[in-house]
């Protein structure tokens, strides 16, 4: 299934959870990330328990320090 993060393509075997992907794709830390599905913000607390589908627009935001 092909899925779109930070308008990259990226093919996932299967459909998969917020978590599952961030593990796949990203393999960093998950601290300080928020996660957007079709312009709707997902609760970290649902990252387990959100299904991602074919086509989906997801939106990585990695918070930072600065002043």
């Amino acid at each position: 299934m092909e899925v779109t993060i930070n308008n990259q393509n990226y093919q996932l075997n299967e459909a998969c959870s917020i978590e599952q992907m961030l593990a796949t794709v990203i393999s960093t830390e998950t601290n300080g990330l928020a996660i957007a599905v079709n312009q709707t913000i997902i609760s970290k607390s649902d990252w387990d328990r959100h299904v991602l589908n074919p086509g989906d627009q997801i939106i990585i935001i990695k918070a930072t320090q600065g002043g």
